[in-house]
């Protein structure tokens, strides 16, 4: 059985009174705040990675950072400090769910 699509939430580097979010590098800043080094890499070949669940993009010429819900889980703490910068700073916060995978709805129709 399929599990049930998670919540991502889009921070977009915009104010809720429509002002452009400054410094320009705010969502690679915020991501890189949860950002860990890769697995297994050491020594020379040590590189940082943004987080799976802490993320940023760009939608267009806005700049975004994207919160994947299933790290409150994971590390409440965490989850909070990213919702609490947005809230903190009046950012426009989109709530989305993620939609499941071609293959995941052709089991889930074929019932297996």
């Amino acid at each position: 059985m399929a599990e049930a699509p998670f919540t991502e939430y889009f921070i977009q580097g915009i104010t809720k009174d429509g002002r452009k979010f400054r410094p320009s590098d705010w969502s690679e800043r915020l991501a890189g705040v949860m950002s860990c080094f890769g697995p297994g890499a050491k020594g020379p070949n040590a590189r940082l990675q943004y987080s799976s669940y802490v993320r940023p993009t760009l939608l267009g010429d806005l700049k975004c950072v994207i919160l994947d819900s299933r790290l409150r889980a994971i590390e409440p703490m965490a989850f909070d400090f990213v919702m609490n910068f947005a809230k903190d700073n009046n950012l426009v916060v989109t709530e989305a769910c993620a939609l499941p995978e071609a293959a995941e709805l052709a089991a889930v129709k074929s019932g297996k």
